[in-house]
């Protein structure tokens, strides 16, 4: 019976390391693969600028917002591997409220949307102010690992 139950922990250690090797692993690719993005619309954006033909602002403001969110993911997945593999909530919030930026600058043409688009940006500052002004503790690390 002790056997059986010292092979079931070891299982139980096992399984949670493999996992994360290959979490880690996935998200380290697409690090890369959102960094080789991250260029090309440097490069996209740098050709919008020195075309000779009729910049479309409402295009590279487009292109601006795209960057950063290329950008905020990538510092994510950065504060993923830093904060001991631990995604921050207000990270997300960032990349809402740019999403919902772009949303409101490409696509104005519906009242209605923009609205909700507003609200939704709303909500998200309302809930980054929320976690803002709690305590920042996390839980034992020695439960997670």
């Amino acid at each position: 019976m002790e056997q059986r139950l010292a092979k079931v922990n070891s299982i139980n250690k096992i399984i949670p390391r493999v996992l994360q090797i290959i979490l880690n692993a996935g998200l380290t690719i697409l690090a890369f693969v959102l960094s080789i993005l991250l260029f090309m619309e440097i490069v996209e954006f740098i050709n919008i600028l020195f075309s000779t033909s009729k910049k479309d602002y409402k295009l590279i403001l487009a292109n601006i917002l795209i960057f950063f969110l290329y950008f905020e993911f990538i510092t994510m997945i950065v504060k993923y591997f830093k904060e001991d593999y631990h995604f921050p909530l207000r990270y997300f919030m960032y990349i809402g409220i740019t999403a919902m930026i772009r949303l409101i600058i490409v696509e104005h043409d519906h009242p209605v949307d923009t609205l909700v688009y507003s609200l939704v940006i709303f909500v998200l500052i309302i809930s980054y102010y929320i976690i803002n002004i709690t305590p920042r503790e996390r839980p034992n690390n020695k439960n997670y690992k």
